[in-house]
Order: C-alpha cells, then sequence, then structure tokens
C-alpha cells in the first residue's frame, strides 16, 4: 500500500471500556519486550493505539500549527469538539489541540516550530548529498530519502519505489509497514513533538532529518510525515509552556557557540536559511558507532551535550574541515576522547560518559581501516562513499552566498565553519 493514505476516512472510535481493555493489554505487551527506559517513553503512545483514535490524528489533513502566542491561559476544545470521529468538522488547530499523548500526527513541515537554535550543517549535507546521488541504485538499493522517509513515518523502510516516486508524493511508494501496523520498535523510531498553546507543534526530536526533507528536490515544505506526539501542552500559557518545556528538557537554549539565548531566538521554522551552524554538533554526529553510540534511554539532546563536552578538549579550528584526511582526523580525535574518557564521567544532563552512549573501545575494538570509522574514511570515488564523503562532495558545490558560501546562518571554510 502507499506509505501514507489519502485522505483519512472516518473509523468508528471504540468504546471508553473496549480503549481500557486494549490499552492494558498494550501495556502488558509492550513491558515483556521493550526496556524499562523506553517503557517510559512508549506507553502512552501504546496505550493510546493512536491510529484509531480519529482521522484527526491518525492521517489525511494535517494539523497545523496556529500562529498564536497567547499571554494566559489558553482555553482548549471541549470534549465534544473532541469526541472521536468531530475532528473533520473542526480547524487544524483544534484537531492538533484534541491530540493525545502517543497520538500520531500528520503534519506537513512548514507547521513545524523547531527547538534549537542550530543544526549541524554537515550531517544534513551528508543526507542531501546521498539523497541526490545515484550510487544507492547504482548498488542494487533504493535511494536512501525513501528508506529514511519511511522510518520517520513509523513504517521501517521501503519496499518498492517505483519510476518517478518523490517524497513529496507518499502515495508514489510503499514502505514495508502499512499504516495502522506500526510496531513499538517501529513507533519507537518516529520524531517527536509538542502541541503547544494555540495548537502550535513544537518538534522535539527530528530537526536534522525533517530540515533533510524539506531542502531535498522532491522534498518541500509540504513533504508531509507523521510524528508521535510526546505531550500535549496546549492549555497552558506561554510563560507555563515553557517552563514546563525547559523542565522537561524539550528545549536546547544554547547558540552554536554555546551562548545563551532565549525562546524567542529560537528559529520559527525549519529549513537551513533558519538555523545557525553548529560545527561541533556535525562533528558529534560522524563519531557515532565510533566513539559512542546512542542508548534506547538516549538523553533529549544527547549530541548537543556531547558536543558542549568535547568543546574544552577538541580545537575545531586547528583543523580543515574542507579537506576529508584533516576532518577525519578531527573525528578520530574526538571519538578517542569519548572512549578514553572514565565511563563515571558526567558530560551532561547529569548523565555519565556510559549513560551517554560511550563505547568501551575505540571503533568497537576494530582498526582505523574497518569497522565505522573505515566506512567513514571511504572517499566520494568508491561505490559506497562514506558519509563525510557526501557531506563534502555536496558541500563543495553549493553556491556562494553572501560571501560565506553555503546554506543558512553560518558558512563554511578552511578550519572551520563560519558562525553568525
Amino acid at each position: 500500500m502507499p506509505g501514507i493514505p489519502g485522505p483519512a476516512t472516518a473509523t468508528v472510535a471504540p468504546s471508553a471500556a473496549a480503549r481500557t481493555a486494549a490499552a492494558r493489554t498494550a501495556a502488558a505487551r509492550t513491558a515483556a519486550t521493550v526496556p524499562a527506559a523506553r517503557r517510559r517513553t512508549l506507553a502512552a503512545g501504546v496505550a493510546a493505539t493512536a491510529l484509531a483514535l480519529g482521522s484527526a490524528v491518525a492521517g489525511g489533513a494535517p494539523a497545523t500549527a496556529a500562529p498564536v502566542a497567547p499571554t494566559a491561559k489558553t482555553p482548549g476544545p471541549g470534549a465534544a469538539q473532541c469526541a472521536p470521529g468531530r475532528g473533520a468538522a473542526h480547524s487544524d488547530a483544534v484537531r492538533a489541540m484534541c491530540a493525545r499523548t502517543g497520538d500520531l500526527l500528520d503534519v506537513t513541515l512548514d507547521q513545524l516550530r523547531p527547538t534549537q537554535p542550530s543544526v549541524g550543517f554537515d550531517q544534513i549535507y551528508y543526507k542531501l548529498g546521498r539523497y541526490s546521488s545515484t550510487k544507492d541504485e547504482q548498488n542494487g538499493d533504493v535511494n536512501k530519502r525513501f528508506d529514511d522517509w519511511c522510518e520517520t513515518n513509523g513504517q521501517e523502510k521501503a519496499a518498492k519505489v517505483p519510476a518517478g516516486a518523490t517524497l513529496r508524493k507518499p502515495s508514489s511508494f510503499t514502505c514495508t509497514v502499512a499504516v495502522g501496523k506500526e510496531t513499538d520498535e517501529t513507533r519507537a523510531a518516529m520524531k517527536t513533538v509538542v502541541v503547544g498553546p494555540g495548537g502550535a507543534l513544537y518538534l522535539t526530536d527530528g530537526h536534522h532529518t525533517l530540515t533533510s526533507f524539506l531542502e531535498t528536490r522532491d522534498g518541500g515544505p509540504k513533504t508531509h510525515i507523521r510524528l508521535r506526539v510526546t505531550a500535549n501542552l496546549s492549555k497552558l500559557g506561554s510563560g507555563a509552556f515553557w517552563k514546563t518545556m525547559r523542565e522537561k528538557n524539550w528545549v536546547w537554549l544554547r547558540d552554536e557557540n554555546n551562548r545563551p539565548i532565549t525562546v524567542n531566538q529560537l528559529p520559527k521554522r525549519l529549513g537551513l536559511a533558519n538555523f545557525h551552524d553548529d560545527r561541533y554538533r556535525s562533528l558529534v554526529y560522524f563519531t557515532r558507532d565510533i566513539g559512542y553510540a546512542p542508548p534506547a534511554d538516549a538523553a533529549e539532546y544527547l549530541e548537543f551535550f556531547w558536543g558542549t563536552w568535547l568543546r574544552d578538549r577538541v580545537d575545531i579550528k586547528a583543523y580543515d574541515l574542507n579537506s576529508p584526511a584533516s576532518y577525519l582526523d578531527a573525528v578520530r580525535k574526538a571519538s578517542e576522547a569519548m572512549t578514553d574518557t572514565p565511563g563515571s564521567t558526567v558530560i551532561g544532563d547529569g548523565r555519565t560518559a556510559d549513560q551517554m552512549g560511550r563505547l568501551a573501545e575505540w571503533n568497537n575494538g576494530k582498526k582505523a581501516t574497518g569497522g565505522e570509522f573505515g566506512k567513514l574514511s571511504a572517499p566520494i570515488t568508491e561505490a559506497k562513499p562514506g558519509k563525510l564523503a557526501y557531506a563534502l562532495d555536496y558541500r563543495a558545490h553549493l553556491p556562494a552566498k553572501g560571501g560565506n558560501g553555503g546554506h543558512g546562518k553560518g558558512g563554511h571554510g578552511k578550519g572551520g565553519h563560519g558562525g553568525k
């Protein structure tokens, strides 16, 4: 079947008793199969059985992030408005405000509000370089952008991708897991959103992935994706909302140079032009599975905490980030700093290096020519280039913009990336 369905058809909502029984059964199944730390994250979503809660959140029409910034408590929709099956009769903002923890919201990318001011441009450049390459197809695979979209949409990976398929039209390709057949594991791979005052949608995970979908040539701001609802805080006023977001660590209020910012300085929409470039965030991405591996109960903004810690240990300005060899040296230095530090070292958020996914051995005990570091080192001329090669090749072909060469508010140059 298509990656996502067409316009949603009304579903008959189960009774309260039936939903309760289903929730108990799902919770018991989750307890038996999912690690404890992840159970806490998924329990509410499993209990909610999101796709049976009404057409408003299951698919079809997206839930619009209305540009509302209240100064007092925002009244939410009443119980009658949120009754299953009623969603289609009301505004997109009301449907968003009716969403419950664990529901799956079908949105378009231009509706999402970031909760961080920066991204690692080179991580996104890797994705864009690979998405625009034909090497995956030459190797007998589908282009990675379809696998990434299916995974992010809770559908595991791409199954059939006919010629002419595009992210802009998910019905043009299929995923291995059909809509409505998601599992705890496929849901866990989805990105997350918090519903804020007025039904505004605040992205709390997936800034890099979704920005890649937005920036790739067959994507764009109207690309659809489903997100898992972490919490519905739409009834809170602005002050209480941001207080809760900070307490829950659902917002990152530090810029690309690790200086504090206010919530008013956060970007209003996704897109490279709206973000600053955090070069340490990119560096951490390239150390994945070499110096650390994200644990099942990963801290919010895990990579930013690692990046903050690395600032005192790796001087990225000492490396030429336009040179693959020099960039690889920086990755090796950073990843060795991760594995060499004692596991009990506090990295950030009160968590130790081991809790942050530190690997016991550099490159998982493999030589530099093997393992993930070996894969990362593969040049763009290889049949399967490394992530770094894709990133640098894509960046090298960007048109000059404003004298700093590249997207967004931070450019790239010899010795590192530019700032604002």
